[in-house]
């Protein structure tokens, strides 16, 4: 790992009920459960220490022997985050200390992602931050499903959102088939980087309008003033898994990189 990289800790939230996937967690790529390949990929990165943050004990027991820590948390948690916080005050990590929240839907997730966003967050003094993509294709631009944000020169988030942006006025006048060469889309890639001190203050922030109207949980931190530096991801991040369909397409990308 380059000596650019400080130490930090991976925390995986993983909970066993998911409406669109039950036990999504447990569930085999390849034969492989996907939280067990998610831990696989933190570990790969050189995190300092791996815990997965669960609220079952067949998740806890498909992790046995994997090299990773298992923290037992409350079931009634309203976000990832909160789960994540429970583990920090459990760990009783230094609030200086970097942890890095993967999501336990992103079994690829690259080795190189996971490492940058805990070096963006050393190199800012914002107490959270996160990775984006380019944009190049409309139809991503305009698909509610991708979330999309705008940033400052300085590399802090100024806005993030289900909708189109920013808008090209005069482009989108025109025609919304194509982009527009000229101005910076941007793809927000679900990772996050936190300092230890502040994820545990992380759940006593209330949830905030426009967090509810996006149904985006980072808007809640922007909403109470707080900064998130964005870096660009130096590889891709393939799809996270949600559905029954995204497990085939996750057994065909599999296949391919083989």
């Amino acid at each position: 790992m380059s000596a650019t990289v400080p130490p930090f800790i991976v925390a995986i939230p993983a909970r066993y009920g998911s409406t669109r996937l039950p036990a999504k967690p447990l569930r085999a790529i390849d034969g492989v459960p996907m939280v067990v390949r998610v831990a696989q990929r933190a570990l790969q990165a050189g995190a300092a220490q791996v815990v997965v943050a669960v609220d079952d004990a067949r998740i806890a027991n498909a992790l046995a022997g994997q090299g990773v820590d298992v923290c037992m948390t409350r079931s009634d948690h309203a976000s990832g985050s909160d789960r994540l916080a429970e583990c920090a005050t459990h760990y009783g990590w230094a609030d200086h200390a970097i942890v890095v929240n993967l999501q336990g839907d992103e079994p690829f997730a690259p080795a190189a992602g996971i490492r940058e966003v805990a070096r963006a967050l050393a190199e800012d003094d914002a107490p959270v931050a996160t990775l984006a993509t380019p944009i190049t294709e409309a139809h991503e631009l305009f698909d509610p499903n991708v979330v999309k944000l705008v940033r400052a020169s300085n590399g802090r988030a100024l806005y993030f959102s289900r909708a189109p942006m920013p808008w090209a006025r005069d482009a989108f006048a025109l025609s919304h088939d194509a982009l527009p060469a000229d101005v910076p889309f941007l793809r927000h890639i679900g990772i996050y980087a936190y300092r230890a001190g502040f994820l545990k203050r992380y759940a006593s922030l209330s949830r905030t309008p426009l967090e509810q109207a996006e149904s985006l949980e980072q808007l809640r931190l922007m909403e109470h003033g707080h900064a998130i530096a964005v870096r660009l991801t130096p590889e891709p991040f393939p799809p996270g898994i949600d559905t029954e369909a995204d497990l085939i397409r996750a057994e065909q990308w599999l296949r391919s990189q083989a």
